[in-house]
């Protein structure tokens, strides 16, 4: 399926208290059922205005291809003990809940990536199992959670996998953005390829955008936000522990001869003075 805009969200960490879980709860392995936070439901119509408003507002209502850019799952890892259930059956519930009304959004033109190990298991085996379930597109590989995926949009390129670099310090958050882009230059000149008009990487639940001018027009590098609270890992890291969380996804478009990454980023406010 060609299209001319791709959504991008990432992050999700479904399974987690702080991720997303659809309102109406999701039923155990043993019979119970997990209900939403009051937290978890905010994130819910956050997660239902940017499908619902955003999504069409910025892709003028035309069709559209979906990325979930790694992350899909929280899985067991570091020792944490915010997870909803740490039987990952239960987790893969709720993220099939949240994102099977997605694939029909988007006409089967929907792609899984895989993200960090400690999350989605050695080899992204659990985030390949989840998009095997969806129906996600497999690479040529027979992948259906890839490492990464070139993409055409329109005549642009896009290229998306989930891992970037990481800062404790503002001041240098578009660093390692930046430097992706310049790299992904010099590979491609270094190889005789074709070099990306996009690129999109996540993991750092954090949007940021940087461009550069070309003979082409521009090229992007951005950074997609994610869609989970704060947990006690992200309190006591620099940076992460004074700024709140960020939510919300990318809309990368094709149009008037250009190519546009376009965000929808919302936060929370910092905790009220007793």
């Amino acid at each position: 399926m060609e299209v001319e805009n791709l959504v991008v969200v990432s992050d999700l960490h479904c399974g987690c208290r702080l991720g997303l879980c659809p309102p109406e709860g999701v039923e155990l392995d043993d019979g119970g059922r997990y209900m939403p936070s009051s937290f978890q439901q905010a994130l819910w119509d956050g997660w239902t205005e940017f499908w619902d408003k955003f999504v069409p507002d910025a892709t003028r209502g035309e069709r559209f291809g979906v990325v979930i850019n790694g992350d899909a799952l929280d899985g067991v890892h570091h020792k944490a003990t915010t997870q909803v259930s740490q039987n990952l059956s239960d987790q893969a519930l709720i993220a099939e809940t949240v994102l099977a009304p997605i694939v029909d959004k988007c006409e089967g033109a929907f792609y899984m990536i895989r993200g960090t190990e400690a999350h989605v298991g050695q080899s992204g085996a659990e985030e390949e199992r989840l998009a095997r379930s969806l129906g996600a597109k497999p690479s040529a590989d027979g992948q259906y959670a890839r490492y990464e995926l070139w993409k055409g949009v329109g005549p642009k390129l896009v290229h998306l996998l989930h891992h970037i670099g990481t800062t404790g310090s503002q001041a240098y958050e578009a660093t390692a953005v930046h430097k992706e882009l310049t790299e992904s230059y010099v590979e491609a000149a270094r190889w005789g390829e074709r070099p990306p008009d996009v690129i999109v990487r996540s993991h750092r639940h954090r949007y940021i955008s940087t461009a550069v001018a070309t003979g082409r027009g521009h090229a992007i590098a951005v950074v997609t936000p994610g869609w989970q609270g704060k947990t006690p890992f992200a309190w006591k890291i620099p940076g992460a522990r004074l700024a709140p969380p960020q939510f919300g996804g990318v809309v990368i478009r094709y149009g008037h001869g250009e190519v546009f990454a376009l965000p929808k980023v919302w936060s929370v406010g910092r905790t009220q003075p007793e």
